[in-house]
């Protein structure tokens, strides 16, 4: 009888331990779920890089050294709503 009771208690941290390697924080379904956060997380990055190289062109043409005369009249019409009147406003 106590044999028989070693090999269900062996077979039952078997199956234990067997299904924590497929289901478990670090198993097999964990580090595909981890993969695909890693691709998402990756094309996040390249978008926000792309953005922060635009963004930076833009302030350089702001600098007080060489000022860019229409990224100026275009910040100052946004800032203070103002339009000329041969001006086309579309709303959105």
């Amino acid at each position: 009888m106590t044999g028989l009771a070693l090999y269900a208690i062996a077979a039952a941290l078997i199956a234990y331990f067997g299904v924590n390697a497929y289901t478990g924080k670090y198993g097999l379904n964990a580090r595909q779920e981890l993969d695909q956060e890693i691709v998402q997380l990756t094309a996040e990055l390249a978008r926000l890089k792309t953005e922060r190289v635009a963004a930076e062109q833009r302030v350089s043409l702001l600098r007080s050294d060489r000022v860019d005369p229409d990224m100026l009249d275009e910040r100052a019409r946004y800032q203070l709503d103002y339009v000329h009147p041969r001006d086309l406003v579309v709303r959105f």
